[in-house]
């Protein structure tokens, strides 16, 4: 029950209490009453008809409050008027009378509009003054008695402009909030396609690469099997194949890892690798770490890791035998990954521009662009003594 009467006292007080429904209609009962019988002598009937016209206009506000600005600002502006009209021939010109009751009222209400400029409030209430000064000295009265209601008019205007300065932070508050609020769901479906094209960029990579080459090497072997009936040779393609297809299921799985992002820390990943190629390929490979390691987004891993690969696989081709370095170095701000190899006389040949390698890829040039994807670069090229070939790669991290 108390929760019951909690939401209907919210609902009738809403967020802005001066505003509420409540607050609307006790504020225009009290007005009525005022209307009907703040006088003592009689009241002539062109002044009911002037003021029953302004108490009627300020039942628009009543009914629409501040939630239709074109419609309650000139009613509240056309109530001042009539109101600031009526006061001077009002009875009981010594009392409060009911129409500046009213004046003052609706200058508290209008002042406080924020959908209506400061310039505009000043004017508006300005005339309203001007004429009420010009009703109540036509109609005999003291500077005195003048003054007085003028000076309670300004007061309630400086309130009422204080309160809307206040609504109207609140209300840019509420228009920055928003704001926020768009901008971060931009940003959410901006990273969700980031992270779809990421996807795609991957799973590309991978079919693209091994499934490629090993349609190759599968056809090679068929057609040494149907024309020459060369079994030793298609036998060694399809341990060629055997070997793509592992090779193609690892990064896959590397793919894969990276997509969650779990994959191992970039020194544990890179010795992995290393071990890897030192037992299937029987490559003499030394691993060096350099700095402090520390954690590197997935996506700059799987890239280094790819590059690595491609770099001793290179190596295994146009080196066989020849002992092999991959360097991995911490920087303040970079992250370098370096595989060096001795070159033979005759064997490395210099990088083409869109060279395909064993595997059916595209060698160091497609690791250049995976590498530039996470804000790195690449280079490879023979070292400073020219006896080394070096392939280098660096990524912010």
């Amino acid at each position: 029950m108390a929760q019951r009467l909690l939401r209907a006292a919210r609902g009738l007080l809403g967020t802005d209490p001066e505003n509420s429904p409540l607050f609307r209609i006790v504020g225009g009962l009290l007005l009525a009453a005022n209307l009907l019988w703040n006088h003592r002598g009689p009241v002539p009937v062109w002044l009911w008809v002037v003021f029953g016209a302004a108490y009627a206009i300020f039942l628009i506000y009543e009914v629409f409050g501040d939630s239709r600005p074109r419609l309650v600002v000139p009613a509240l502006i056309g109530c001042m008027m009539l109101s600031a009209v009526a006061t001077g021939p009002w009875p009981d010109p010594n009392s409060v009378s009911a129409p500046v009751i009213q004046l003052w009222v609706t200058v508290g209400i209008f002042a406080r509009q924020i959908a209506v400029s400061t310039r505009t409030i000043m004017t508006a209430v300005a005339v309203a003054a001007v004429l009420l000064i010009i009703g109540d000295l036509l109609a005999g009265e003291l500077t005195t008695h003048v003054l007085t209601p003028v000076a309670i008019l300004a007061i309630v205007l400086l309130m009422g402009l204080y309160r809307r300065q206040y609504r109207l932070q609140i209300h840019q508050t509420e228009m920055l909030l928003e704001q926020t609020r768009r901008a971060q769901q931009e940003h959410a479906r901006a990273a969700a396609l980031d992270e779809r094209a990421r996807i795609a960029r991957e799973m590309h990579d991978v079919l693209a690469h091994s499934l490629g080459a090993l349609t190759v090497q599968l056809e090679v072997a068929e057609g040494l099997l149907s024309e020459k009936g060369d079994v030793t040779g298609a036998l060694t393609h399809l341990r060629r194949s055997h070997r793509l297809a592992q090779d193609g299921l690892t990064e896959a799985r590397g793919a894969v890892a990276a997509l969650r992002e779990d994959v191992p820390p970039l020194p544990e990943a890179v010795r992995g690798l290393v071990e890897g190629y030192r037992r299937d390929r029987r490559m003499s490979v030394d691993c060096l770490v350099d700095g402090e390691p520390r954690a590197v987004q997935s996506a700059a891993v799987v890239s280094l890791l790819r590059t690595a690969r491609e770099a001793l696989t290179n190596a295994a081709k146009h080196a066989p035998g020849a002992a092999v370095t991959v360097a991995l170095g911490f920087t303040p701000d970079r992250v370098r990954l370096s595989v060096r190899n001795p070159i033979l006389s005759g064997t490395e040949p210099t990088e083409p521009p869109r060279a395909r390698d064993e595997n059916g890829g595209y060698g160091l040039t497609g690791m250049r662009e995976r590498i530039a994807l996470v804000g790195g670069t690449l280079s490879a090229g023979p070292g400073r003594d020219g006896r080394d070939w070096v392939v280098t790669a660096e990524v912010p991290g």
